[in-house]
């Protein structure tokens, strides 16, 4: 599917912000979590509170990220996470803000000064007292075999390193967000919903801001209609994203050679 409206705007820019949701990684078998059938409707929430003061809550936890753990851990990067690394490899990229936590983007090979996971990893386990880090495989193993929470080396609890129900995102994490937001020159959303917040008001202060607003999602966001978004999309983001890179950059390519 070609937009040549997206592509002049892939060929003018040389800083641009990617905010990817959930969109981008359904194509490598990872569950959509807010979209029509997505996790959301099944499972209700462990909070972290619960987490940290009842030990069923966290064993419910852990059995319930045990259940999704093989799609994680095998799953391979898509189109979308390929053409992010071809825009990087071009100079193009100033940053990479993503809602998932599945970590395909550092799988396909995004640089981790310019990737922003805002909802954590599942790559990795850590502890809630001492912030130590632990492979995440080896964990559930263990977890697996005993059915008891693992507790980190100094007694904290171990948790997958991702942002629960309740708990802050990190604060180092949204500045980075928001600061690359404000010196992009070019913002694109891609898969998202934007519907959650803090994350999705990212997009919308390089917007603020004054920068290209670009959003391609199949289904409704919660930024449709707003006089900030310079194009919006609607379709699959394998669909419409990977080629306008390719495209871009091939015309970016001819041009400087003649």
């Amino acid at each position: 599917m070609k937009n040549e409206r997206l592509v002049e705007y892939l060929k003018g820019s040389s800083g641009i912000l990617i905010f990817t949701g959930a969109g981008v990684s359904t194509s490598s078998g990872i569950r959509d979590f807010r979209g029509p059938k997505g996790l959301w409707k099944t499972q209700s929430p462990v909070y972290y509170d619960d987490f940290m003061r009842d030990g069923e809550a966290r064993v419910l936890y852990w059995r319930r990220k045990l259940e999704g753990w093989e799609s994680f851990r095998d799953a391979r990067p898509g189109r979308v996470h390929e053409a992010v690394v071809r825009l990087e490899k071009a100079g193009k990229l100033r940053a990479v803000v993503t809602q998932n936590i599945d970590g395909l983007h550092s799988k396909a090979g995004t640089s981790g000064h310019l990737l922003v996971e805002l909802h954590g990893t599942m790559r990795r386990v850590e502890c809630q007292t001492c912030g130590k880090r632990y492979e995440t495989g080896p964990c559930f193993e263990k977890f697996e075999k005993s059915g008891n929470a693992p507790l980190c080396a100094c007694g904290g609890f171990l948790k997958p390193a991702t942002i629960s129900f309740g708990q802050d995102l990190n604060a180092d994490d949204l500045r980075r967000g928001f600061r690359a937001a404000e010196e992009a020159d070019l913002v694109i959303a891609l898969g998202s919903t934007l519907s959650v917040t803090p994350a999705a008001d990212i997009p919308l202060r390089a917007a603020q801001y004054g920068k290209p607003y670009v959003i391609i999602n199949s289904g409704r966001t919660a930024h449709d209609g707003m006089g900030i978004v310079s194009l919006r999309i609607e379709g699959d983001v394998d669909d419409v994203f990977p080629d306008a890179v390719d495209e871009a950059l091939d015309e970016v390519s001819d041009e400087a050679a003649d």
